[in-house]
């Protein structure tokens, strides 16, 4: 794919996700924000003023955990697009080891990568997990449908180990926005669907070569 603006050289892009995997992003996106605002209201009375967008207190409780379920079967749909793509190898590991470098700005001494670097893969990896939690945990004492199946330290075990995972999931939304925001040109993948052979070259080189040349990465 390419484009030619007047005056300047002609730019190539490279599709990096269809329509349907960035619509199921963008789904599980919102979601996560409504979950988490609701969420943050039912956590602490000084967070309370946040049930104000969804109705008042005894709505946002109703409302919560639907939007938390909602969220999760979306990701489902997301994990089984991208998980093969996410499993860590050797590569990964190198990587990892110079993790240091990439936050110095120093890319050149950066081992090459495929289509997701091993930053990229963890935070992939604590959405996955931090979801799993959080909805066992949150049927666990989700009232009035199955919380009086569930004994009562059981029950406080599953609130704390919900809220845990929460602040897990915050974090790593939070590092995954600051990275797609650090990285210029990543925002694009996911507004538009293409990046350009610049940027692929440069984050991704061996995604570049296997999406250009047709030959898939070695671990």
């Amino acid at each position: 794919m390419t484009t030619l603006t007047p005056g300047r050289e002609r730019t190539r892009y490279i599709l990096r996700y269809k329509d349907s995997t960035r619509m199921n992003h963008w789904f599980v996106a919102l979601l996560f924000f409504a979950a988490a605002l609701s969420g943050l209201a039912l956590f602490h009375p000084t967070l309370f003023f946040f049930s104000n967008l969804f109705g008042g207190g005894q709505l946002t409780r109703i409302l919560h955990p639907f939007l938390g379920v909602l969220m999760v079967l979306g990701f489902i749909v997301l994990f089984f697009t991208v998980w093969r793509e996410n499993l860590i190898g050797r590569a990964d590991r190198e990587w990892l080891r110079h993790a240091g470098d990439m936050l110095k700005g120093q890319k050149e001494n950066m081992p090459a990568v495929g289509k997701y670097n091993a930053g990229q893969k963890l935070v992939f990896w604590a959405f996955a997990v931090s979801l799993l939690l959080l909805l066992v945990t949150g049927f666990m004492f989700w009232a009035p449908y199955f919380f009086h199946l569930v004994p009562v330290t059981l029950r406080r075990l599953a609130i704390l180990v919900h809220s845990v995972s929460a602040v897990v999931l915050v974090l790593s939304v939070i590092v995954h926005v600051y990275a797609a925001i650090w990285v210029k040109g990543t925002t694009r993948a996911m507004t538009r669907g293409t990046v350009t052979d610049r940027w692929a070259r440069l984050n991704h080189p061996l995604w570049h070569r296997e999406m250009t040349e047709g030959h898939p990465p070695r671990d």
